[in-house]
């Protein structure tokens, strides 16, 4: 498994792409932005992108799927709870691309050799999720270095974030954790320094 982090748009939001080197398919996770950038990055690697995977809705972590799509054909895989319902919504939902998959607790993506699993993290929206592969998490805006994602915006729940900061807490063993913003930390880590998540884990 090779993941390469890009950090793209005015909110500096993580972008990854996760590809199984011996079949060359992969994952886009949360194009937020720069779709040039994306697909350069595509092209002169020959990588064939079959999914992109939205850990949650808003606009930073979307900016860039309609244009991946358009160029990959890839499909867009998110929660049906953060698809825009109203045009109230405005930058806290998402309308997804005709064909999206909505996904849920326990769901799992194949690419090439690889497997994502899907682990419900709301909190930060009421559909964020986090993705498991191999030794891998990608959070979103769940789970920060020292930080969890805010809970001040509309469709945000602080209870819910604690929930799942705990869930993600008791996953047996180590993991790399790589999140929608900031540097890439390590489960344990967090499990031992990052007061929110310390604060989950005793609820």
């Amino acid at each position: 498994m090779l993941i390469k982090s890009f950090t793209l748009g005015h909110v500096q939001t993580n972008c990854y792409i996760v590809t199984d080197e011996k079949t060359l398919e992969c994952a886009v996770i949360d194009p937020g932005a720069e779709s040039n950038t994306i697909m350069n990055y595509l092209e002169s690697n020959k990588l064939k992108c079959r999914y992109i995977l939205l850990t949650h809705g808003h606009f930073d972590h979307t900016g860039a799927v309609e244009g991946l799509v358009k160029q990959t054909g890839a499909t867009v895989c998110m929660s049906r709870k953060d698809v825009k319902r109203a045009i109230t919504e405005l930058g806290y939902r998402y309308s997804p691309p005709k064909g999206a998959l909505f996904i849920k607790e326990g769901d799992k993506i194949k690419v090439g050799s690889l497997e994502f699993e899907v682990i419900e993290t709301p909190g930060h929206s009421e559909g964020s999720v986090t993705f498991r592969c191999e030794d891998a998490l990608f959070t979103g805006d769940t789970l920060f270095r020292d930080s969890c994602g805010r809970t001040d915006l509309p469709g945000c729940n602080g209870a819910d974030m604690m929930k799942s900061l705990k869930k993600l807490c008791e996953l047996p063993g180590d993991y790399e954790v790589y999140p929608g913003h900031m540097e890439a930390t390590s489960l344990e880590r967090e499990r031992r320094c990052n007061y929110f998540m310390q604060q989950a884990a005793q609820g």
